[in-house]
């Protein structure tokens, strides 16, 4: 029986253009990551390689081109040093990004930085060990940031969108989040209501910004003694929480900037026999997993991290091929669900700035109550 002879390599990235219908350097730059190919035509080209079974050398490839196919992501913790990558929320963005970034053929490169990122994103930049960063969070780095987009590194980050900002963020909607989740409980007839985080944050001020409004829609005056600054990656949160009830303090209405600090508060009002949502109601903000698995359910503004993700890497390719992506915000929803209906107050009147927030409700309901 005679062997057919096999096809060699570049035979069979000549018959893998023919079929895509694209030039031989097109499948070469598609094959090894090349910003320059768009994701519709790389992806075609892929479909069409597989099905012939050809396969590009990575390691060649990135000799030859210069390019790592890797992406940075760096995490900056100034403001919260004990948070760790085990966060749910962590956990969910880091997952999403790894998942867009191997379908687009590139590899992740995973750091923790607790001081200004810059000089480790310059690092990266000399050693060549990624093609570009994906940030996620400003921390306390707004300055350093903008540094770094005018000296022109490839950087998109993950976060809100600030006043003077030149570098491009993708991240929710803090502000309309924030003041959704307050109506929301405005509309329970909660009328004290706690706000639990550290606005140093950038994503957090914004939404307490959301909470101050919601407040002022309802001719409620903030009360410094409710807002209580928690830092993420800590058990500030049930600490703080418990000892607001050891001193006396008077809330009926909790707005927790994170789930972990929503879940953490609900352990410190069970520890001291106060019930949610009849004595506090709560809403908590990303929708992690667990958030419908705590009890009662836990209603949140829901982050939207697979389009986040998507948006990240979109955006910094975009960069990589010569682009100016823009800024986006990522539309947050309200997820209502157990520990903020509070049923004794259905029979109250409607409060002034609540019925935008009410019909945004109805409309989550309907939603799944864990994440699609």
């Amino acid at each position: 029986m005679t062997k057919r002879p096999r096809q060699k390599p570049a035979s069979r990235m000549a018959e893998v253009a023919r079929r895509a219908g694209v030039s031989l350097s097109t499948v070469s730059r598609a094959l090894s990551g090349s910003p320059l190919v768009s994701d519709k035509t790389r992806e075609q080209i892929r479909r069409t390689a597989g099905k012939l079974g050809y396969h590009v050398d990575a390691v060649g490839s990135s000799l030859r081109t210069g390019l790592t196919r890797t992406i940075a992501v760096v995490i900056p913790l100034k403001h919260a040093a004990d948070q760790g990558f085990s966060d749910p929320f962590f956990l969910e963005i880091l997952g999403a990004l790894a998942e867009e970034l191997a379908e687009r053929g590139y590899s992740m490169l995973l750091h923790k930085v607790a001081e200004d990122p810059s000089e480790w994103v310059r690092s990266i930049a000399r050693g060549r060990r990624a093609d570009g960063v994906i940030i996620i969070g400003q921390s306390l780095h707004h300055e350093s940031l903008n540094e770094l987009a005018d000296a022109g590194y490839p950087v998109v980050v993950w976060g809100a969108r600030l006043p003077g900002q030149r570098y491009v963020t993708i991240g929710s909607d803090n502000e309309t989040g924030g003041h959704d989740a307050t109506a929301h409980l405005l509309e329970q007839g909660c009328r004290r209501i706690v706000f639990l985080g550290d606005s140093a944050a950038p994503e957090v001020g914004v939404r307490r910004e959301g909470y101050l409004r919601a407040l002022r829609e309802a001719g409620i005056a903030p009360e410094a003694g409710l807002e209580v600054p928690v830092r993420f990656g800590s058990d500030t949160a049930c600490q703080a929480v418990a000892a607001l009830l050891d001193a006396g303090a008077d809330f009926d209405g909790i707005f927790a900037c994170s789930d972990v600090f929503a879940i953490n508060a609900m352990r410190a009002l069970a520890e001291r026999g106060r019930k949610v949502p009849a004595d506090v109601a709560i809403v908590g903000f990303d929708d992690i997993p667990f958030a419908a698995l705590t009890t009662p359910p836990l209603t949140t503004i829901r982050q939207n991290y697979r389009t986040g993700a998507r948006l990240l890497v979109d955006s910094l390719l975009q960069k990589l091929r010569g682009e100016a992506p823009a800024a986006v915000v990522i539309p947050a929803a309200l997820v209502v669900r157990a520990s903020s209906l509070r049923r004794e107050y259905r029979a109250l009147p409607s409060i002034p700035g609540a019925s935008a927030s009410s019909r945004a409700s109805e409309r989550t309901r309907k939603l799944p109550a864990s994440r699609p």
